[in-house]
């Protein structure tokens, strides 16, 4: 089953699509009949990624790019209204441009002002812009923001970019409750949470290591996911299993409820509680 929005003669915004997993989703959106408006800073890849999307288009004519900065709310409204202008609608946004490379605690005050302003604000300028109009359309609509694993069990090391994406998944959260309460409503709301993919932002070298998806991995996760009408679409990679997952998840939450240490899990006093847990079956513990 596919979401009703991702149908041919449809359209779709796709933010951050000059690379990685927003190009991925750029091409199957567009493999799947529908028109397709990519927008990204970089707009010398950007007009790479469009020829490469209208390449797998069957009506190469109705995909275009917007080169845009998502932490500039004008420059998001003006994507907006180059997309309704070309498109008379937009069926799916996907607010996935994103920064890494971030910092600690109390370090690099402007590297943490780009970091949200980029990976928090880019998604809050987008949902500002587009919600109202897809709402008013009255008809089957998607937003898809895409989160982090990190911001959802903090592991030590990037806590500005934790910090970011643990905001977007509060974000969207609220989003799907609003929307859902929206009298006559039609627009659903996704989290996409990739484990390790190899982009851009990820790689380390020029060649996929086996542990992790490709980006076209994800977007066929989240395509189906999204059919099932999932929010939290939480995907796995070649070495981290959905139950993995979900443990150190739990794990993190019940820091809280244990009144553990913050972040017990890479602390020295729980390392063999820690490993003696993600060992045990299903439902232990």
């Amino acid at each position: 089953m596919t979401h009703p929005a991702l149908t041919s003669g449809r359209a779709a915004v796709v933010v951050g699509a000059a690379s990685g997993i927003g190009l991925a989703a750029a091409k199957r959106f567009a493999g799947l009949g529908m028109k397709v408006c990519l927008a990204d800073q970089n707009a010398q890849a950007l007009e790479a990624a469009v020829k490469a999307v209208a390449a797998v288009s069957k009506t190469p004519a109705d995909v275009f790019g917007v080169p845009t900065d998502v932490s500039d709310a004008h420059a998001v409204n003006c994507l907006r209204d180059a997309s309704y202008e070309r498109f008379g609608e937009v069926a799916v946004l996907m607010n996935n441009a994103g920064i890494g490379g971030g910092a600690g605690a109390w370090e690099d005050p402007d590297r943490w002002r780009r970091l949200l302003e980029v990976n928090l604000w880019g998604v809050i300028n987008g949902l500002q812009a587009f919600t109202s109009l897809m709402l008013d359309q009255g008809a089957p609509c998607a937003i898809v923001n895409t989160g982090s694993k990190q911001g959802i069990t903090n592991p030590p090391g990037d806590v500005a970019y934790n910090t970011s994406k643990a905001a977007v998944k509060a974000l969207t959260e609220g989003l799907a409750h609003q929307l859902r309460n929206v009298e006559g409503g039609q627009v659903s709301a996704h989290l996409l949470i990739p484990g390790y993919t190899f982009t851009g932002m990820t790689a380390r070298s020029p060649e996929k290591p086996p542990g992790a998806w490709s980006p076209e991995q994800v977007v066929d996760f989240m395509v189906e996911a999204m059919g099932k009408g999932d929010f939290y679409i939480l995907c796995p990679d070649n070495d981290v299993t959905r139950e993995m997952d979900e443990k150190r998840v739990r794990w993190a939450a019940d820091d809280l409820i244990a009144n553990r240490p913050a972040l017990s899990r890479w602390h020295p006093d729980y390392k063999a509680a820690f490993e003696t847990f993600m060992a045990s079956k299903p439902g232990a513990g």
